[in-house]
């Protein structure tokens, strides 16, 4: 694992001693409560991190510099790969496991085969190639950030089309998020089709609303425990808790259902 904030030097190490083509890969939408998890790997040209100037976190760049680095990035790639995976996905299996499986498969579809994989943050198993985590990745290696800008971008623009099918919660502006804003929309008008179930301020405004989830939902721990008991008979029958499928956690790669 590298940790702490490094310059582009770990990609263009890598080139030169023959262990590329490197692919960079991370996710947007973890937190967020509504919305699919994007997940996005992506391969760029040996030095292509020096002519791609504006490249850095996602996060730190204004939504117009986001869009100008995108298109950047997609003429310029090597190869890239993003994976949207539904609300529905990340009830059914809970964030973690629908993140790591989200990776593998955005490496997976990669039409060029790595020689090494950079992610952002925390190990990925089960990847086809030799991997390193990297700390702040997304401000530390050229591909990990562009990958980070693709799955960012992909995301909000889902987002701002989801608003136009559900206006009342303002997708528009926080991207599904927990905002305050957010929260008293879940308040007034409870939990949407495209909300994630699964977590614990949704599913209070689904009790609240006395509103049954349309898919199976696995809860978290925070979720059962304030919401609980009226979220077990709101839930009844789609519902499990984490606990229940820790060995779905290590064999998640065969048996996802991610699309």
């Amino acid at each position: 694992m590298v940790r702490g904030e490094t310059t582009w030097g770990l990609l263009s190490a890598l080139d030169r001693r023959g262990l590329g083509p490197v692919a960079g890969v991370d996710e947007a939408g973890r937190g967020a409560c509504a919305g699919p998890l994007v997940v996005a790997s992506c391969v760029l040209k040996p030095g292509d991190a020096a002519r791609l100037d504006e490249l850095t976190d996602s996060k730190l760049l204004t939504a117009l510099a986001r869009d100008r680095v995108y298109d950047r990035v997609l003429k310029r790639a090597l190869d890239y790969c993003i994976v949207v995976i539904p609300p529905a996905e990340v009830d059914a299996l809970g964030i973690h496991v629908t993140n790591i499986e989200g990776m593998r498969r955005a490496v997976a579809g990669l039409g060029t085969c790595p020689g090494y994989v950079l992610t952002d943050g925390f190990r990925v198993p089960g990847l086809p190639a030799p991997s390193v985590p990297v700390i702040k990745g997304d401000r530390a290696v050229a591909c990990i950030a562009a990958a980070s800008v693709l799955a960012k971008v992909t995301r909000d623009r889902i987002m701002s089309d989801l608003h136009g099918e559900h206006p009342v919660y303002g997708f528009d502006v926080h991207k599904g998020y927990s905002t305050a804003e957010h929260g008293a929309a879940l308040t007034e008008h409870g939990p949407s089709a495209v909300h994630r179930w699964s977590y614990a301020n949704v599913a209070d405004a689904a009790v609240a609303h006395n509103r049954r989830p349309p898919h199976k939902v696995m809860l978290s721990a925070a979720a059962l425990g304030r919401t609980s008991p009226p979220v077990d008979a709101l839930f009844d029958g789609l519902s499990q808790n984490e606990g229940s499928v820790a060995g779905d956690r290590s064999s998640s790669r065969g048996g996802a259902r991610i699309s």
